[in-house]
């Protein structure tokens, strides 16, 4: 009895030092895309703050933390003893191979910090494909208790066919779905190799999402495992067998023995496997009616239409005619079309582009075939119409459609003679990388026409009226012949002088003391603007005294014009008088002219301080009224790691809040990889609204076009219209609204100089270059209004369904008058009539199309 108490007590104390631990449980090794439990166990319920480490990247978690608990008493020689534990248990996807280490979970138990250790988890192998897929555990998902039995009624899968009795060649959408009231954790199946048909697996989800849906008075968690289309190519009964799947099903044990939960890590769950059998189906295939000649193998519902690359070609050049023949029903079985081409054309073997996509519709897109002919004689010829005939299994009967013949206008070439064709095959292209810069245009921040632009027009245009109030005597002493007379009244008495001196050396003496007085009265007459008949020594004396002129300065010039009156006549020294006379004129006129430029220079120096401060500013007035741009924070990770539509997604987001030309651009970059062109043009063509004049933004969008179905041949513009929309494109709308700025700014500057500058070759410079200015001032004003209504405008639109008919009439019945593709660029010329856009093609085609055929590009 004692050694029975003694093992007891052993493993009491055992179980007491392991209740401070956490017991971790996983596999060691899984393969990619299994699924696999990671446990979390504790011997006790006095658990707190528990939380599991990081799990890496490759390791999905589905489900968890799922929480069971486990109690057990017992009593031995009257002594009653009892066990608890919970267990925490995560479900794992193991998505990538590699070998992780899941860190150590953490938690509190009994007021103490415990941790567990970290384990090593294998992942090898590849992931499975369409043989296994996980479910997540859903809501309210019922596990029953272990050994319950499952019924039939309790989980089965339904098959369905859309149509039980069809045409040869007719699609048929084949559906299986699962009906559980357990808990169903994984299922695995294949479709086999079916004899009869053509079968293509419709992509699904591989995360499965549950709803829920009634049957026969039973709620089901229900959901759609897989579809397929199938394509009959015998006629007959044909069946689809029963298919087998395997399942695995949940059930909790609630008698677990604490002992063995302890050592096999605390489980409260089994796993049942469970097979389902799918049953079969049958299909009674019809065989076609009899066929007519040239039928093309089509089912469905389809048409066709032909374009030419170029209209009018010169001879041994090369053509391409593109085909399309779009529509619903088995596209990627059709014959080619056959195209008679005339006599003297060189053909060769057509490229054939599949752009399809499959649907729960069946086979929906376009087939394009590309005939490459090289004319070899000049003249006007005519490809006939191309005759496309299929079943149609909405009227049960054979259709034929038709293109339009195309007529080819062949000028004479270089030669004539026939030889080896060059090689016509297309010049590998490829778009321009990611736009990384931080600087972001939005549709929202375009500076021209702004309250910024309006304000900062408005405020120059104050400054000038402001500019020449301030200088208004200047311009109008400009204006004044008088007053530019008495300016020049320095110069010409200095020139008198120059004479005069000449006169001094020759012992001219008369002649001297004529120019000199001549220099005198014709100085102060022109400087003071007095008239010669009344110029007097009182005269000159008072109008100096009025411009507050130095007695003294005044006295020096009055007594060198009476010293030279009268050393005329008084006889002396001739030399030594001339030279007397001579310093005290040439003294009198400087000091005078001296001393009005110091008092003009001491009174304007506020003014022309106050000139350039002002213009100063109002040249930094642009950058600080259209401080606008900010700063793009967005990461292209996804993109250069080929996940584009993640990058897609992400792009979206950020266009909701910046609609700028740089994450359009990107946007366009990510459509484009991911081989979606009509979003990538969309995407482009919204960038190049904004920044019209981008290199990048038009060379992928004229890569993306190429890749387009229809290969419109825009109709030729008119020389200056063409020239004017080519000069228009050279700038973005806010280059020309700054060229604009800076022209308004040169022209108030040169304006300023022709009405306040004295020099001649100032004032000539000022107005000339006031008329170049005005010139650039409204030429980037057009320019940058014509970006700007285009920016605004909302005609144009992009064809968004793989195939559109455009109508003579906005009738569904009405003639067609053109059929487009996806990706193609119309011009919306009238939206009155509810569900349907009045449009022109760029080819000139002009018809109706209905409005969800195409998205606005300006929208």
């Amino acid at each position: 009895m004692r050694r029975i108490f003694s093992i007891l007590y052993t493993l009491v104390c055992v179980m007491a030092i392991m209740a401070q631990t956490i017991h971790v449980s996983a596999p060691q090794q899984v393969s990619v895309g299994e699924q696999f439990r990671l446990r979390y166990t504790i011997q006790t319920q006095d658990v707190k703050g528990f939380r599991a480490g990081n799990i890496p990247e490759g390791l999905d978690v589905l489900m968890g933390p799922s929480t069971s608990t486990q109690q057990s008493f017992q009593m031995v020689n009257g002594h009653t003893s009892s066990s608890s534990s919970i267990t925490y248990t995560y479900i794992i996807s193991a998505d990538k191979p590699g070998t992780y280490t899941i860190p150590a979970a953490h938690a509190r138990v009994s007021g103490k910090d415990v941790a567990s250790a970290a384990v090593k988890v294998k992942v090898s192998g590849t992931a499975q494909q369409s043989t296994q897929s996980r479910v997540q555990q859903q809501p309210g998902a019922q596990v029953r208790q272990a050994g319950a039995h499952i019924s039939g009624n309790d989980l089965f899968i339904k098959v369905t066919a859309n149509k039980k009795r069809v045409h040869e060649q007719e699609p048929v959408l084949l559906t299986y779905k699962v009906y559980t009231q357990v808990e169903l954790t994984q299922l695995e199946g294949k479709m086999p190799d079916l004899k009869g048909f053509h079968t293509q697996q419709i992509p699904l989800p591989a995360q499965k999402s549950y709803h829920l849906e009634s049957l026969n008075g039973r709620t089901y968690r229900c959901v759609t495992w897989s579809q397929y289309v199938m394509y009959p190519q015998m006629t007959g009964k044909l069946e689809i067998p029963s298919l087998k799947f395997n399942g695995i099903v949940v059930q909790e044990n609630g008698n677990v023995d604490p002992f063995e939960a302890f050592f096999n890590g605390g489980s409260g769950y089994v796993e049942v496997k469970k097979t389902i059998i799918a049953p079969s189906v049958e299909i009674q295939v019809d065989p076609l009616p009899q066929r007519p000649a040239g039928f093309s193998g089509g089912v469905g519902h389809f048409t066709v239409s032909a374009s030419l690359d170029k209209k009018s070609v010169a001879a041994n050049d090369p053509i391409t005619l593109r085909v399309v023949v779009s529509g619903n029903g088995n596209l990627k079985l059709l014959k080619q079309p056959e195209v008679k081409f005339p006599k003297d054309f060189d053909k060769y073997d057509p490229k054939t582009t599949d752009k399809t996509r499959l649907t729960a519709n069946g086979l929906e897109g376009n087939m394009i075939y590309d005939f490459l002919v090289v004319p070899r004689n000049q003249g006007d010829f005519e490809i006939p119409a191309i005759e496309f005939i299929y079943y149609d299994t909405q009227s049960n009967a054979y259709k034929t459609v038709k293109t339009a013949p195309q007529t080819i206008h062949v000028t004479p070439g270089k030669s004539s003679e026939k030889g080896t064709v060059a090689d016509f095959s297309e010049k590998d292209q490829d778009i321009h990388a990611l736009k990384q810069t931080d600087d972001a245009t939005s549709k929202d921040d375009i500076f021209f026409g702004s309250a910024a632009y309006k304000g900062l027009v408005s405020v120059i245009f104050l400054a000038f009226i402001v500019l020449v109030w301030i200088f208004r005597k200047r311009a109008i002493e400009n204006a004044d012949i008088v007053g530019m007379r008495g300016k020049r009244a320095n110069k010409v008495a200095t020139k008198r002088l120059k004479v005069a001196a000449k006169l001094m050396k020759q012992q001219k003496q008369a002649e001297f003391y004529d120019e000199v007085l001549r220099a005198l009265w014709g100085y102060i007459g022109d400087k003071m603007n007095i008239p010669v008949a009344e110029l007097s020594r009182e005269n000159i004396t008072a109008k100096l005294t009025e411009h507050n002129v130095a007695d003294s300065v005044v006295s020096v010039f009055v007594d060198a014009i009476d010293e030279c009156e009268y050393a005329r006549y008084a006889p002396g020294e001739a030399r030594g008088k001339m030279i007397n006379v001579y310093d005290k004129a040439m003294k009198g006129i400087t000091d005078i002219d001296e001393y009005l430029k110091d008092k003009r220079k001491a009174s304007k120096a506020g003014n022309v301080t106050s000139f350039f401060l002002f213009f100063f500013m109002l040249m930094l007035a642009p950058t600080a009224l259209h401080a606008t741009t900010a700063t793009k924070e967005i990461s292209d990770e996804a993109f250069t790691k080929g996940n584009y539509q993640l990058a897609i997604k992400t792009y979206g987001e950020l266009i909701k809040t910046a609609p700028t030309a740089e994450i359009y651009y990107n946007l366009g970059n990510a459509y484009y990889r991911s081989d979606n062109m009509t979003q990538a043009i969309l995407a482009y063509e919204r960038a190049a609204l904004i920044l019209p004049a981008d290199a990048d933004i038009q060379h992928n969008l004229t890569v993306a076009r190429s890749k387009t179905i229809d290969k419109m041949q825009p109709q030729k513009k008119t020389f200056i219209g063409a020239w004017w929309q080519s000069f228009c494109n050279m700038f973005n709308t806010d280059t020309w609204a700054m060229i604009s700025i800076v022209a308004l700014i040169a022209l108030v500057m040169l304006t300023l100089t022709y009405l306040f500058s004295s020099a001649m070759i100032l004032r000539q410079c000022g107005f000339f270059g006031a008329i170049l200015s005005l010139v650039v001032l409204l030429l980037g004003n057009i320019c940058a209004y014509s970006q700007y209504s285009r920016l605004n405008s909302t005609d144009g639109a992009i064809v968004i369904k793989s195939v559109c008919q455009v109508k003579k009439s906005p009738e569904p019945r009405a003639a067609d008058a053109e059929v487009i593709h996806e990706g193609t660029h119309i011009t919306i010329t009238d939206n009155s009539i509810k569900g349907w856009y009045e449009v022109t093609v760029d080819d000139g085609t002009e018809g109706w199309i209905t409005t969800d055929c195409v998205e606005l590009i300006n929208k």
